[in-house]
């Protein structure tokens, strides 16, 4: 069994200057250029695709493409400029400018054209299909801007990202995964049955890219107690991984388990610590630790 590097840390006191000395001070206001792409049985997705900043971005170094795929349902709706519509507040849309702006291509990846509700996604993310469908966004973006390509998923959105990340294989296939939050606990008492869905339920042996798996400590949100992302970590075939416990942050530790700390403004979405982590997730990306 593979041992992963585990880190604790205290964003608070983490020096981010390297980051945040590359963020302008009025972000852009446009989110990307809004493109379009066939997925399965006749629908389309659209993507929003922002290059990195060019100030950020040093002769030489390899460009680095990262989709974000948002929890919830997943549905964007992009409006014309790439921002969107809902689920603007996710950690992942906070996170993208500061991205961006410190030299990496993002890559907004909204619901498809049959998901276009509150519910979204919903039970699709751990499908075949699903995953065929960010590998066609995928070779699509490696063809356009000749970049690597990594898959970040958030909450529920890492369901999508790993069942990506373990089924896709060739111009498809990310070149590394992010989780952040992820889903490791379901309930099959629901309402709704895809809610029992985790990563978990995915043949994660088959992930052998680099993998960055980040929890918080204080995040009491049932579905992702950060304890377990070490169990992800076990089971993938990744030459390259780590997983981060953050710590810090305006809420403390030691509240008990609830769906409401499932929400933004909780450890679960970073809250107020979005600059520290958008930095841990470049310096791996980029060939280190977080």
């Amino acid at each position: 069994m593979r041992c992963p590097i585990v880190a604790l840390l205290m964003l608070v006191a983490m020096p981010a200057a390297s980051l945040a000395q590359t963020i302008s001070e009025s972000p852009a206001k446009d989110c990307g250029q809004v493109l379009s792409i066939a997925t399965h049985n006749g629908t389309t997705t659209r993507f929003a695709l922002a290059s990195a900043a060019p100030a950020a971005t040093s002769a030489g170094q390899q460009q680095i493409a990262l989709l974000l795929l948002v929890g919830g349902g997943g549905y964007l709706d992009l409006d014309e400029k790439g921002c969107p519509r809902r689920l603007a507040r996710n950690a992942l849309m906070r996170m993208r400018p500061l991205l961006q702006a410190a030299g990496l291509t993002t890559v907004l990846v909204d619901a498809p054209s049959d998901a276009a509700s509150d519910d979204g996604l919903a039970g699709f993310r751990n499908t075949p299909e699903q995953a065929a469908d960010l590998g066609r966004v995928i070779a699509d973006v490696r063809n356009r801007t000749g970049a690597a390509v990594w898959i970040a998923g958030h909450s529920r959105g890492s369901i999508s990202a790993a069942n990506a990340a373990a089924r896709l294989s060739g111009a498809a296939a990310p070149d590394g995964v992010i989780l952040l939050s992820a889903m490791m606990v379901g309930d099959s008492r629901a309402r709704k049955p895809w809610v029992a869905q985790t990563v978990f339920d995915l043949p994660l042996e088959a992930i052998a890219m680099p993998v960055l798996l980040i929890g918080h400590a204080a995040d009491n949100c049932q579905r992702s107690p950060a304890a377990l992302l070490s169990k992800i970590a076990a089971r993938t075939r990744s030459p390259r991984q780590q997983v981060v416990a953050v710590t810090g942050g305006p809420v403390a530790p030691g509240r008990p388990p609830s769906l409401a700390a499932c929400e933004v403004h909780q450890p679960h979405d970073y809250v107020d610590q979005e600059t520290e982590v958008a930095a841990g997730i470049l310096r791996f990306v980029r060939g280190g630790s977080f």
